[in-house]
């Protein structure tokens, strides 16, 4: 099945107003800039986002953060996001804050139809507790707060149960795909694509190289086509479009 739409905006003409997004990437590396670019182009609002974090140096998700169109962030790191603070201390935006290992498990195992599971982390804290601030009242007060979850004992030892994560859409960035939807991602920017793409219903791959079936080789696919839906090509000069959020030098002879 060729899986291939001509053009980002093609690709994600169908979100709906409050649509749930995966959303790969962490940082700067591995976000998929084009499509998300698309949807802002669009203009659809009341999203509800889960990233590990929702853009930085005004680029990826913190474009629609910046334009007001994200009403729910689930993720794990504000980072140096002023503006995602900001919204978030204002009662302007919900966010549920989540311990990033979990987070990449809830996503895998909804992709994976595994409803919920049970970990460690977060045992003993206001992540199993309940009361962390969702969404503050922009007064320095909680108007939501996160509710308790259920925390059982395995051999002596308590574990707080999660629930995997399925959204609507999932917009993803690869380095290389065929027209089925098999994907292959560059050293760190293999993050969160993978799983992101497993929690889509309808899974939209940016690729900066597209290849014909048949020319990845199988023992390199590092996402199998059938979690994917949809596949853009970026043009040379989206593909080579990568900044640097930090940039750390030395000086000559150190």
């Amino acid at each position: 099945m060729d899986k291939v739409v001509a053009t980002a905006a093609e690709a994600v003409a169908d979100v709906p107003e409050g649509a749930s997004l995966a959303v790969g990437g962490f940082g700067l590396s591995g976000v998929p800039n084009a499509v998300i670019q698309a949807l802002y182009e669009r203009g659809v609002t009341d999203l509800r986002v889960v990233s590990n974090n929702c853009g930085a140096m005004d680029s990826g998700l913190a474009v629609l953060l910046a334009a007001g169109r994200i009403a729910r962030v689930t993720g794990s790191y504000i980072g140096a996001n002023k503006e995602f603070a900001r919204q978030y201390l204002a009662g302007e935006l919900e966010v549920e804050l989540i311990p990033q290992g979990t987070l990449a498990e809830r996503l895998r195992a909804g992709g994976a139809g595994i409803p919920a599971f049970y970990t460690p982390a977060g045992v003993g804290t206001q992540v199993a507790d309940g009361g962390l601030a969702w969404r503050y009242d922009g007064q320095g007060g909680i108007a939501v707060a996160s509710p308790p979850k259920e925390v059982r004992e395995f051999d002596g030892v308590p574990y707080v149960l999660e629930h995997g994560i399925r959204t609507d859409f999932a917009l993803v960035r690869a380095a290389k795909g065929d027209r089925h939807g098999n994907l292959v991602f560059a050293k760190s920017s293999r993050n969160f694509n993978p799983l992101a793409a497993m929690a889509g219903r309808i899974t939209v791959a940016e690729v900066e190289e597209l290849v014909e079936p048949g020319a990845l080789d199988p023992d390199a696919v590092h996402l199998p086509g059938i979690f994917v839906q949809r596949v853009v090509a970026l043009t040379p000069e989206q593909a080579a479009d990568k900044a640097i959020e930090k940039r750390t030098t030395r000086t000559e002879g150190a």
